[in-house]
C-alpha cells in the first residue's frame, strides 16, 4: 500500500463549503467531548503519514474546539538516553487516558515501524521484535476498553515536495522543516515498503489503519474527522440550563487612576491598510 507517486494533486475544496461543514463536524466533536466525559470512555486517535501529509493541521482542528482538560495533544520528542534502555512502549503508556480523557497522538509507538527503521535508529531486531509486539500491545488496549483509532495520511511525492518548498520560504512555517524531513524525500520508496510491510502485521481487526487521501488537506481533515465520529457511539447529552444573571447594583467601586499600571502600548495605532 504505498502512497501515490506522481499523481495528480486533488481539486481544492471550496473554502466557504469547507468551513461550512468544518463547523459542522467540530460542533459533533464538541457532543463527542461530552459524551467521553459523561461516560468516563477513554479514546486515543493515532495520526501517522509522511512528513508533511497534513497531520499537524488535522490535529489542530480537532482540538480546536474541545477543552484541553479533556482532549490533550500528545507529541514525544526523542526518547532520552533513559527511555532508550525502557521497553519501547513503556514510555507511551504514561500518556494513555484515564476515564473521561481523549487523547490525539502526534506520531505515536509507530515510529520504531518508520522512521527508526528507515533512518537506522533501531536494529533489524527491535523492529521485527516492535511488529510482533505492537499487534499484542493495540489488542490489550483495546480488550481494556480504550476506543483506539489508527489514521494513515497519505501524501503524493509531489505535492510533499511542494509543501516541504512552501516550507522554505516561509519563515513562520520554517521550524517545521528539518534535515530529517530533506532526507525523506530521497528515500520515499524505502518509506513505502516500511510502510507497507507495517500494514500487513499491523492493520488488525481490533485496531485496523484507516487511510486518509491528503493531497487535498481540507478534503484530509473533513474525511477524517467524520470517520472518526461515525467510529464512535456517542450521543448528545442534556445541556444544563444556563442563564446570565442580572447584574448587580453599583456599590461605589472606583477604578484606580490607569497611571498606577504599565499597560501594553498600542502597536496597532502605527500600522497601515
Amino acid at each position: 500500500m504505498a502512497d501515490k507517486k506522481g499523481t495528480k494533486p486533488a481539486a481544492t475544496l471550496p473554502r466557504p463549503l469547507y468551513e461550512r461543514e468544518l463547523y459542522r463536524l467540530q460542533t459533533e466533536l464538541v457532543k463527542l467531548q461530552e459524551w467521553v466525559r459523561a461516560e468516563g470512555a477513554r479514546l486515543v486517535v493515532v495520526f501517522e503519514g509522511r512528513d508533511a501529509a497534513g497531520k499537524g493541521s488535522t490535529i489542530k482542528r480537532v482540538a480546536e474546539h474541545l477543552n484541553p482538560r479533556v482532549a490533550r495533544i500528545v507529541a514525544l520528542p526523542a526518547p532520552t538516553e533513559r527511555e532508550r534502555t525502557q521497553w519501547y512502549f513503556q514510555r507511551y503508556t504514561e500518556h494513555l487516558p484515564a476515564a473521561g480523557e481523549i487523547v490525539l497522538l502526534d506520531r505515536s509507538w509507530y515510529n520504531r515501524a518508520g522512521v527508526e527503521h528507515v533512518m537506522g535508529f533501531c536494529t533489524p531486531g527491535e523492529h521485527q521484535r516492535f511488529l510482533h509486539q505492537c499487534p499484542i500491545f493495540e489488542r490489550m488496549l483495546v480488550e481494556d476498553g480504550i476506543l483506539l483509532r489508527k489514521y494513515w495520511f497519505s501524501v503524493s511525492d509531489a505535492v510533499q515536495e511542494q509543501r516541504f518548498r512552501r516550507r522554505l520560504e516561509d519563515p513562520t512555517r520554517r521550524w517545521k522543516l528539518s534535515p530529517m524531513d530533506l532526507e525523506s524525500i530521497t528515500r520515499w520508496e524505502a518509506y513505502s515498503r516500511a510502510k507497507d510491510e507495517m500494514f500487513v502485521h499491523t492493520d488488525i481487526a481490533q485496531a485496523p489503519w484507516h487511510v486518509v487521501e491528503s493531497d487535498d488537506k481540507r478534503r484530509a481533515r473533513l474525511n477524517m474527522i467524520a470517520h472518526l465520529l461515525s467510529t464512535v457511539p456517542y450521543h448528545a447529552g442534556p445541556s444544563p440550563a444556563l442563564e446570565l444573571p442580572p447584574r448587580p447594583p453599583a456599590t461605589g467601586y472606583r477604578r484606580p487612576p490607569r497611571t498606577l499600571q504599565s499597560y501594553v502600548p498600542d502597536h496597532t495605532a502605527g500600522l497601515r491598510g
